[in-house]
């Protein structure tokens, strides 16, 4: 199957004449995560808030703006509905997980929050430090949204990563005319993460005229120290034909445009496009037109009060709401709206009151 170029009004682009027309999906999907302001299709019913909890918050490395970001959405949550929360950071090492897991734990939460680590590779961890182990809700912590089978996580809390993915590439190849040299970055340990690199690398083999020069897999803790060098071998390696960078969050750019601007390379040469987290640093990279030209982001804010929302139905004994938030490509055409002036994608839908109906607190 051949891609279409779905993506190309977005960016104000013209296909090149060896594009093929845009197939029907690929359309809808590119235009629909382009969409301002999506209106809420999240829950609207369910139990009403089951006061004096507290709970924790596993956080896999608060250095990642994702997972803060949806740490301060707990946060700002968990005061609506009257509860208490502790944010535990693992650090992003084994050994981090290990102390915190077991310190989580130590505090007899009512409710737990994985954020950001792998539920699979956790569980043994979890089941060491307690046999019990309280309701206990995921951000990012698998490969896709719902309950995550084998573990005790009764939600993960994330887009739909394929979705994410496909959107971030279709966009790249849009953007080159179908002629993109793509590099991906990866970060192997996290299955989220590994399945949104192989539906990246799909949708570029896909395309005829574009080239996947390579996957690198770089640990994200690890990208402040990887990234600058590896950005300054990939520039000698491949020179011109490396036009679009493709990577599974924003942090790995962070520390690639600094090589960049170094090597003398500019910005209209190469596109940095994200399929996530939708970090502070991308929209002002987005909005100053400096490397990068997109980002999937994540509502995180939104997705805390999620997390609050699906541990106050498992304490209250009601099964978890499985929303799944749409996918919203941030570009220079929609980078002010939603959220946009203060860095964030913060889709202005209501979220909150809809939340706070459903538990009954004002």
């Amino acid at each position: 199957m051949r891609l279409a170029f779905a993506a190309i009004a977005l960016f104000g682009l013209r296909p090149a004449p060896c594009a093929a027309a845009p197939t029907a999906p690929a359309r809808n999907a590119i235009e629909a995560a382009s969409s301002p302001s999506p209106t809420w299709t999240g829950p609207t019913s369910g139990p009403a808030a089951v006061p004096g909890k507290s709970i924790v918050v596993l956080a896999e490395d608060l250095r990642n703006g994702g997972i803060l970001g949806v740490a301060q959405g707990i946060r700002e949550a968990v005061r609506a509905i009257g509860w208490k929360v502790r944010i535990v950071d693992a650090g992003g090492t084994p050994a981090g997980r290990r102390r915190a897991a077991a310190e989580a734990l130590a505090a007899q939460p009512d409710g737990l929050v994985l954020c950001g680590s792998d539920a699979t590779e956790l569980e043994p961890i979890l089941r060491a430090a307690s046999p019990q182990l309280p309701p206990l809700v995921g951000w990012h912590a698998g490969p896709r949204p719902g309950a995550i089978a084998g573990t005790s996580v009764a939600m993960n809390v994330t887009t739909d990563p394929i979705a994410v993915a496909r959107t971030t590439a279709l966009a790249a190849v849009a953007q080159s005319g179908g002629k993109a040299g793509v590099v991906i970055f990866t970060d192997s340990r996290f299955a989220i993460a590994t399945a949104k690199a192989q539906a990246m690398a799909e949708v570029i083999r896909q395309c005829s005229g574009c080239k996947l020069l390579e996957v690198k897999d770089v640990a994200i803790s690890e990208s402040a120290a990887r990234m600058p060098a590896l950005t300054e071998e990939l520039l000698a390696a491949y020179g011109p034909r490396w036009t679009q960078a493709l990577a599974i969050n924003d942090i790995y750019f962070d520390y690639a445009v600094p090589m960049l601007t170094k090597a003398g390379r500019p910005a209209s040469a190469i596109s940095l496009l994200s399929a996530g987290d939708g970090s502070a640093s991308a929209f002002m990279r987005i909005r100053a037109g400096t490397y990068q030209t997109g980002t999937v982001a994540e509502p995180l804010n939104m997705q805390g009060w999620q997390v609050v929302d699906e541990l106050n139905r498992l304490l209250a004994g009601h099964p978890v709401s499985g929303f799944v938030a749409p996918v919203h490509l941030v570009s220079a055409s929609n980078v002010t709206a939603d959220g946009g002036p203060r860095f964030v994608y913060d889709p202005e839908n209501g979220y909150r009151n809809a939340y706070l109906r459903i538990w009954k607190v004002r």
